[in-house]
């Protein structure tokens, strides 16, 4: 079975990130995560006092979110960050009206992927449930991914979100060769209300899905968590464990 490198997206530490910047990233460097998705540092802090720090702690940025529903970015600045700090990707998530505002917005992904292409990175679209409605018979994630170009335009599959949008992510994530070389990674809690879990902690069976991650060429494995039951830090070790448990983590394996 094949080892990947895991990340962790600290939108799921997003509130202790906002208190205490190094010292959550500490905590989530002594957990033993490899990898972070992360912007440009906060105020007061220089882009090289973050590498500074990043290095120290041994945390590679392998990529960053662009935005949420909004391409009035300034793209050619992240991709800049990015060459800085060694990160390669650069993600948005988005929603959709209509099929005619989702064809439009597949035409300025297009647009935005050479851009970065041009610039040495990869865009990529993270999906949420909502991609799974249809439009004349077909799910909007997919008709994103027909209408992109797949040099250009890669996704950052999410395996709860497809799950939630009643799809196996096993079976989806088969579909996406050479196609999501991040993958992010989250469980959900058995019953009706489908809470997000730890890893390994819910229904999903990630041995597969890091199989089918394997086959499709995917790159890292990333861990988030929009919401916990418990302190998120806890839940970021709680899924790092059980990673290590399962196989899968390259750093830590058994």
């Amino acid at each position: 079975m094949k080892k990947f490198p895991i990340a962790v997206q600290p939108y799921t530490v997003r509130e202790a990130l906002s208190r205490d910047y190094v010292g959550t990233l500490e905590k989530i460097a002594a957990i033993g995560y490899e990898g972070i998705e992360l912007g440009p540092p906060p105020e007061g802090m220089t882009v090289a006092e973050q590498k500074e720090l990043l290095n120290r702690l041994n945390l590679q940025v392998v990529g960053a979110h662009a935005s949420f529903d909004n391409l009035d970015v300034d793209f050619g600045r992240l991709i800049d960050y990015l060459h800085q700090v060694g990160g390669r990707y650069v993600a948005v998530s988005m929603k959709f009206e209509s099929r005619e505002d989702a064809l439009r917005k597949a035409e300025r992904f297009n647009r935005i992927g050479q851009q970065c292409r041009d610039g040495g990175t990869t865009f990529l679209y993270h999906n949420h449930d909502w991609e799974f409605a249809q439009y004349d018979g077909e799910y909007v994630l997919d008709l994103l991914l027909r209408e992109t170009d797949p040099e250009l335009v890669k996704l950052e599959l999410d395996t709860y979100w497809v799950a939630k949008g009643g799809e196996d992510p096993v079976a989806f994530l088969s579909k996406l060769q050479d196609r999501c070389p991040l993958l992010h990674i989250k469980d959900m809690e058995a019953g009706e209300e489908r809470f997000f879990a730890e890893i390994g902690e819910g229904v999903l069976d990630f041995r597969d899905i890091a199989n089918a991650a394997a086959e499709v060429g995917t790159e890292w494995l990333i861990v988030e968590q929009d919401a916990c039951r418990r302190d998120p830090l806890d839940s970021l070790a709680i899924s790092y464990r059980n990673l290590s448990e399962l196989g899968l983590n390259r750093k830590n394996a058994g």
